[in-house]
């Protein structure tokens, strides 16, 4: 079989991270069309992507680089931008290796990776949540709050139902006053 050229292989790896630049741009913004990224999701992308590994480097060595190669009085870098935030990068994060090897390494870790929703919240219903909000497990006086239907009865299903008539809210002995006098 007759060997590629070495453009066209560098060529491809570059459409397959240009194509994981254009998802991670447009992660989380619905307005983005994909060809400008900011600085949170460049940083989603270094740290998920493996870019950031927290030792050679971190979320502020990113950030530094991505504020060094924007565009003066923008918030967002363009492809050709990224591009070169890698070549920072990548001799920080490969310093064994030669400039180009590094570079190579690092769009090896970015090509065909897609924004994950790693370290979003889920919503969890485990052991006292379902005991809290499901009233057929209520007893005692808690029971008697709720009709037929477990509906609450609001303050009518409550039978210490304080007189506030007088002055004081929960003062107890309203209209006494005469008869230990």
């Amino acid at each position: 079989a007759p060997s590629l050229p070495t453009p066209f292989l560098h060529s491809n790896k570059m459409s397959e991270v240009e194509a994981a630049f254009r998802r991670f741009a447009v992660y989380g913004d619905t307005s983005a069309r994909g060809n400008k990224m900011t600085g949170k999701n460049f940083s989603k992308m270094c740290k998920e992507c493996g870019v950031m590994d927290g030792k050679a480097v971190t979320s502020t060595d990113v950030d530094i680089v991505f504020n060094k190669v924007k565009t003066k009085g923008t918030r967002t870098i363009t492809f050709a931008e990224f591009q070169q935030a890698m070549k920072e990068l990548c001799t920080k994060r490969f310093q064994d290796k030669s400039p180009e090897e590094a570079l190579q390494a690092v769009y090896a870790l970015i090509k065909g990776k897609k924004p994950g929703s790693a370290g979003t919240t889920k919503t969890i219903k485990v052991g006292g949540v379902d005991r809290l909000t499901k009233t057929t497990k209520y007893n005692g006086r808690h029971k008697e709050r709720f009709d037929k239907s477990n509906k609450g009865e609001r303050l009518a299903g409550r039978q210490d139902l304080t007189d506030n008539s007088s002055y004081i809210g929960a003062y107890k002995g309203a209209g006494t006053y005469d008869e230990i006098h």
